[in-house]
């Protein structure tokens, strides 16, 4: 039985008095100075500002803080904004230099890792460019020019930013990553989102629900209302990291019902007993994974990633059973943390979010 912990906030996460200011990622920015390059080159005229889409078709605006080009290539920068988040890549210089090319290539230059091991979604051997940036970046310079291009994303001093990422220990040599889901960098990690957490449990609970429905973001959310499409919108809470202060929060307000939506790298981490999952103050628990299946246990224990791990049961044809034994020791956290007060269900979708693979009820299963 896993002991149950909830570590306290890193030193970043300061409390604040006013509302969290969003920012932008890495993706968005790299897609922001690719567009301003492509624009360079195509007019062969220097770039100020430029705008590009989010995922959710939003158009957003981006100062350009060095422009440089000839008839071959153009280079342009736009500084990173990472908002109220404490994050390593906030003031980054996002470079990127485009030429002319045969066909459309996105690659990574100076500062920008390399994966070198499996579970990242990602192909070995190529640029740590996750599949949202890599669409984002594709349509800023598809906007500009219908000519084949090669695009390399570099960041000045992203070797140095990434020895204060796990980085290294995922196998992502050489840089930072470039990273988002929707363009936008929200402050999940600070004591001001605990208290917009607890905020909207007890909102939830002044409706006279008495479901709530915790998901780590915004993909898990989207799984989870499909899931549950009779619940009003109020039950679902983006809980991030704060799992402990949701469930204490709902215990003194009265619910009676946990529903806990998540990927399986949160999943593992709380079925270790972490309350509190920040990056920073919790590592993913292999030997969890590992001692719910055996037949795939030694190939689970050596994983590099939960991600990793999750492939290696698909590939078993195990990903089921795997599965819901991990829901399952997820809920008897989740029902010991709260001594009982409430009763728990979970279920974990896929990386996309849309689709439930394993779940302490079989009839939420989609896959």
């Amino acid at each position: 039985m896993s002991e149950l912990r909830e570590p306290s906030l890193p030193r970043t996460a300061k409390v604040r008095t006013g509302p969290l200011r969003p920012g932008w990622t890495t993706g968005t920015c790299s897609s922001a100075a690719a567009r301003a390059a492509a624009l360079a080159l195509r007019d062969q005229q220097p770039v100020t500002d430029v705008d590009v889409a989010l995922p959710s078709g939003q158009r957003v605006s981006f100062a350009v803080a060095d422009c440089r080009f000839d008839e071959t290539s153009a280079t342009a920068v736009v500084v990173k904004d990472a908002g109220d988040d404490p994050d390593v890549t906030h003031g980054a210089e996002m470079t990127v230099t485009v030429s002319w090319a045969d066909a459309l290539v996105l690659e990574a230059g100076v500062g920008v890792g390399t994966v070198t091991k499996p579970g990242l979604g990602l192909e070995v051997g190529g640029p740590a460019i996750n599949p949202v940036p890599r669409e984002m970046i594709t349509q800023a310079v598809r906007e500009v020019t219908d000519r084949g291009l090669r695009v390399v994303i570099s960041v000045p001093d992203g070797e140095k930013r990434a020895k204060k990422t796990t980085n290294a220990r995922l196998g992502i040599l050489g840089g930072i990553s470039i990273l988002g889901t929707t363009g936008i960098v929200r402050p999940f990690s600070t004591e001001s989102w605990r208290a917009s957490v607890v905020q909207a449990v007890s909102v939830m609970a002044a409706q006279h629900l008495d479901t709530l429905v915790l998901c780590t973001g915004g993909r898990t959310e989207a799984g989870a209302m499909t899931m549950l499409p009779d619940l009003p919108d109020v039950c679902f809470v983006e809980v991030g990291d704060f799992t402990g202060a949701a469930l204490r929060q709902a215990v003194a307000d009265g619910l009676s019902k946990v529903v806990f939506v998540g990927m399986v790298g949160k999943l593992t981490k709380l079925a270790g007993g972490v309350l509190m999952t920040h990056y920073t103050k919790s590592k993913v628990p292999l030997d969890v994974l590992a001692d719910l299946e055996p037949s795939t246990a030694e190939q689970v224990r050596v994983a590099n990633t939960a991600r990793h791990a999750y492939e290696v049961w698909d590939a078993a044809g195990v990903l089921r059973p795997a599965g819901d034994k991990l829901c399952a020791q997820v809920a008897d956290v989740l029902q010991r943390f709260t001594e009982g007060a409430l009763s728990a269900e979970v279920a974990m979708v896929d990386f996309t979010g849309k689709r439930i693979v394993a779940a302490t009820r079989p009839d939420w299963v989609t896959a």
